[in-house]
């Protein structure tokens, strides 16, 4: 598909209707079950419970997610997923964006997320700086990095 050919448009769930959370979890079983090998106990967790999830559809189909929640260390957010079909055109942009625009809404100081180490460059590009060791979850290496606002 060219980026012209791929319309997206967002949503932000309804945590407290199960359904609404179907294509989240979608997508993240799609990359990071299927094709990181992450375990499905590992995945999901009860922050999925307290966090405001975005999904991103093309042609009515869910191709990209992620979660933003208040952890005991501030704002966090994180499962920021695309299908690997759809990389390269723009979705996980647009999910980092209208996730730091709900941080600013929330009044949020400092954004933190824990990235796989391979995807430090893309989220430099919203101003995220890393810190700290690199460290693995979910069998993955990562690194924190923290965006002020």
């Amino acid at each position: 598909m060219k980026k012209s050919e791929f319309p997206l448009r967002i949503k932000w769930i309804d945590i407290k209707n199960p359904k609404d959370m179907e294509d989240a979890f979608y997508v993240r079983r799609e990359v990071f079950i299927e094709e990181q090998n992450v375990l499905e106990e590992e995945e999901f967790d009860e922050a999925d419970l307290v966090s405001q999830h975005i999904v991103v559809y093309a042609d009515d189909r869910p191709v990209a997610t992620g979660r933003i929640f208040k952890s005991e260390n501030g704002w966090l957010i994180g499962k920021i997923s695309v299908l690997k079909k759809c990389r390269g055109k723009q979705a996980g942009k647009l999910v980092v964006e209208k996730l730091i625009e709900k941080a600013v809404e929330l009044e949020a100081r400092d954004i933190h997320i824990h990235a796989q180490t391979h995807a430090v460059g893309f989220y430099e590009k919203f101003g995220f700086v890393a810190y700290g060791d690199s460290f693995l979850k979910t069998g993955i290496e990562h690194i924190s990095m923290v965006k002020k606002i």
